[in-house]
């Protein structure tokens, strides 16, 4: 999965969670819990460049 099918997948449970007005209790958690793993994906992914990104502009010691 790529960052951006990541949040592309957040936002669409985002949009059936505003959709839906009788989401039972396990249907929700299961869409909360798919988010936070998907968060945390996101939030990984977004460390990893920060790194890469500061070797690159660091100078060599």
């Amino acid at each position: 999965m790529t960052y951006d099918e990541a949040i592309q997948r957040i936002e669409q449970i985002v949009e059936e969670l505003e959709q839906s007005e009788a989401l039972s209790m396990d249907m929700y958690q299961a869409k909360a819990k798919e988010a936070k793993e998907l968060l945390t994906f996101c939030h990984n992914q977004l460390t990893d460049w920060e790194e890469k990104m500061e070797s690159l502009v660091t100078p060599d010691k």
